[in-house]
């Protein structure tokens, strides 16, 4: 027979008190639900505006979207046709590669002049933090500002750039409406643009590092590139790995600047993944929302790509 677990005193009866419904539970049971009240938020800012697009832009992918049929939302269903049609389109190869390439090269030189400023501006001389926020300047830029102002300067008939290599003897050069040149254009201003971030985290892994490591090397008679090459660097392998990995992701989905300054042109000399996505959903008068919804899904699986190549390093060196 169960025990009435009822107290009296005097009139007054109180509750019943349950088994199970201790302090610490009823406390533990406080903290989760306020850790999902905080959590929250975090999901549906999630749901919103990562998941939801991700869906519609593969559902996109995987439709024969019109214009009418966009509107009214009717589109057949079309399987892995708009992918076979990025892949067999002549554009697609030199795309591919003009990616590839802007993206390779703007990561190489904006690392390695970061680490070059990085290393400078950590000797700690007399005016270093004022350089340093200088140099935060074309971070800081709206893109549009930065690509117009290298649009201007870039100029084949009065652009600074030219008028300086007029001045020690060099021919103009077409920087903005030659194939030769259009991509190196591009390359130049987004390596400008991205050299502050490789900055800043760069220089924070820096500060990180004990001076007792570098007074050590001293002792033992390491010289300077010695201690950068044996002490620095291998110290800053893992900011190295996830600013190299940030500046892929940015670098891969890169089209203001490339847009305001070239378009892409002059025949699609300068045209990457990125671009051509927006120039087949919406640079048409016919526009066509599913091989432009199938190249934008490639640009999210190279970038997935590497994250997974970078968290299977990451535990190798764990």
């Amino acid at each position: 027979m169960a025990h009435d677990t009822t107290i009296r005193t005097g009139t007054a009866t109180t509750a019943p008190v349950r088994p199970g419904a201790s302090p610490a539970r009823r406390a533990r049971r406080t903290r989760q639900l306020a850790a999902w009240g905080f959590l929250a938020p975090v999901v549906v800012y999630l749901l919103a505006f990562y998941a939801y697009p991700l869906y519609r832009n593969l559902d996109l992918s995987l439709r024969h979207y019109t214009v009418r049929s966009f509107v009214r939302g009717d589109a057949p269903f079309s399987g892995l046709d708009n992918y076979r049609t990025v892949f067999g389109d002549p554009s697609f190869g030199p795309a591919l590669l003009h990616t590839v390439v802007f993206t390779g090269v703007s990561l190489v030189f904006q690392f390695a002049i970061g680490m070059a400023l990085a290393v400078f501006f950590a000797q700690n001389f007399r005016l270093s933090a004022t350089l340093r926020a200088l140099f935060l300047v074309p971070w800081l830029l709206p893109l549009i500002v930065s690509a117009s102002t290298w649009s201007w300067m870039l100029n084949s008939d009065s652009g600074i750039v030219n008028a300086a290599l007029g001045v020690l003897g060099v021919d103009p050069v077409n920087w903005l409406t030659s194939p030769q040149w259009s991509l190196v254009s591009v390359i130049i201003a987004n390596i400008w643009i991205g050299v502050p971030f490789n900055l800043v985290v760069l220089y924070s892994g820096l500060r990180a590092i004990p001076d007792e490591i570098y007074e050590a090397a001293a002792l033992d008679g390491a010289s300077g590139w010695s201690t950068f090459w044996r002490v620095t660097f291998p110290l800053l392998r893992p900011v190295s790995a996830i600013t190299l990995l940030l500046g892929l992701v940015y670098t891969l989905k890169v089209f203001d600047i490339i847009w305001i300054m070239t378009k892409g042109g002059p025949t699609d000399s300068s045209t990457t993944l990125a671009t051509w996505s927006y120039r087949l959903s919406f640079g048409n008068l016919l526009p066509e929302f599913g091989p432009g919804a199938a190249v934008g899904n490639l640009l999210i699986v190279m970038a997935l790509i590497c994250g997974l190549v970078y968290i299977r390093i990451q535990r190798r060196q764990a």
